[in-house]
């Protein structure tokens, strides 16, 4: 008997400012290839060192990102506005890498929910899905809590897209911290699709060689600076720290990472980008952060204090909801980001730092590997109706 082949997963994710999308991805991607799946990853946004990692089979499309954190117009990697030809030229590529990997089970990753900058080659890449021979499994892949839509009719939209496009909706949190429908109100009209994976964590890792009292990071940087120059105004006033690490991000501009580390005195190191930042944080009395959906997830696993400054621009409610629900699990202290001044942050990280170790944390951590298991049951399940037939 001819041994079955892999089964064979398309995965497309769209980063447009920070790097959690991509993050959360090749996390997710990496479960899949240890359980024996034939991953093809194809993303679309500016390129960040050590992501997807080894194993994985990716595909980049042309980069495209936010102006800024208004997420309001795409650019190219100069930062030229996208055009017509442009938008073109990336949906066949899209549709070539779909139709060349010929796929069982097709992962997007944020839409129908969020990511509808990037429709113009999402709906054709659904079209072309839905006309394919034997057409794949379709699942949407979530972070655990939504952005809040102010326009009326999106959420509408977005239930009717699902029905008419998607098998599964994966939910990547644990139902006892928050609940799809918590962020999402029509949640109810497609319960029947979703399931939930788990928060998707690393491994518990090692501490890293180099230990600092306080870890502060910025996630991919774009918007920052506001944090990490809080953190420097305020380390001065905290005696009880004697060493500081800082990490900017790859994405944060040049002169704010030259001004930053103009700043730095004794004690205080300032770095780009860390692979080994679950290690730091593992080795760190405090990790002092926005509130992300992989940072937090990172800060979780190391069982590390936390303070969290949720990002809260233009609107911006997903990482202030994260944040607010940790605290009442008394797993975090906050400090709002218009809040930020010198004194409330020394006064923030004093409140942190005594906060009781988090030595146990009673939340699903195991998301990628939960995926990975809930992608082979459906297939199984799939493949067995269709022998059935």
């Amino acid at each position: 008997m001819a041994k079955k082949s892999a089964p064979r997963v398309f995965f497309y994710v769209q980063h447009l400012l920070g790097i959690g999308h991509i993050a959360r991805a090749s996390r997710i991607a990496r479960a899949l290839v240890a359980d024996g799946f034939d991953v093809t990853l194809v993303t679309g946004g500016t390129p960040v060192p050590g992501f997807p990692g080894e194993g994985i089979r990716h595909i980049e499309l042309p980069p495209i990102a936010v102006s800024d954190g208004n997420f309001a117009g795409l650019v190219d990697a100069t930062g030229k506005p996208v055009d017509d030809a442009f938008k073109d030229d990336r949906t066949s590529m899209l549709l070539g890498a779909y139709h060349g990997a010929r796929p069982d089970i097709v992962i997007i990753e944020a839409f129908p929910f969020g990511r509808r900058q990037v429709r113009f080659e999402l709906m054709p890449l659904l079209s072309a899905i839905d006309h394919s021979l034997e057409r794949p499994l379709v699942m949407t892949s979530l972070r655990d809590i939504l952005q809040e839509r102010a326009k009326p009719g999106r959420d509408e939209e977005t239930i009717a897209l699902v029905k008419k496009h998607f098998d599964t909706v994966l939910v990547h949190g644990d139902p006892d911290f928050v609940r799809l429908e918590d962020t999402f109100p029509l949640a109810h009209q497609i319960s029947q699709r979703i399931v939930y994976t788990g928060l998707v964590a690393p491994a518990r890792a090692e501490a890293a060689r180099d230990r600092f009292d306080v870890v502060v990071s910025a996630g991919g940087g774009a918007v920052g600076a506001k944090l990490i120059s809080a953190a420097l105004d305020a380390a001065p006033a905290i005696d009880r720290v004697k060493s500081w690490c800082l990490i900017t991000g790859p994405n944060m501009p040049q002169a704010d990472v030259d001004a930053i580390s103009a700043r730095a005195g004794n004690g205080i190191e300032v770095f780009r980008f860390r692979k080994d930042f679950a290690n730091l944080l593992s080795g760190a009395r405090l990790s002092i952060s926005q509130a992300g959906y992989n940072t937090v997830c990172d800060i979780l696993q190391a069982k590390c204090r936390s303070l969290l400054i949720p990002f809260a621009a233009s609107g911006e409610t997903e990482q202030g909801a994260r944040a607010s629900r940790l605290a009442k699990l008394g797993l975090a202290q906050v400090l709002e980001e218009d809040a930020i001044s010198p004194q409330s942050m020394a006064d923030a990280i004093n409140a942190a730092l005594d906060l009781p170790e988090p030595d146990h944390i009673d939340l699903d951590l195991d998301g990628a590997a939960g995926t990975a298991r809930i992608l082979r049951q459906l297939y199984d399940e799939r493949e067995h109706d269709r022998l059935s037939v």
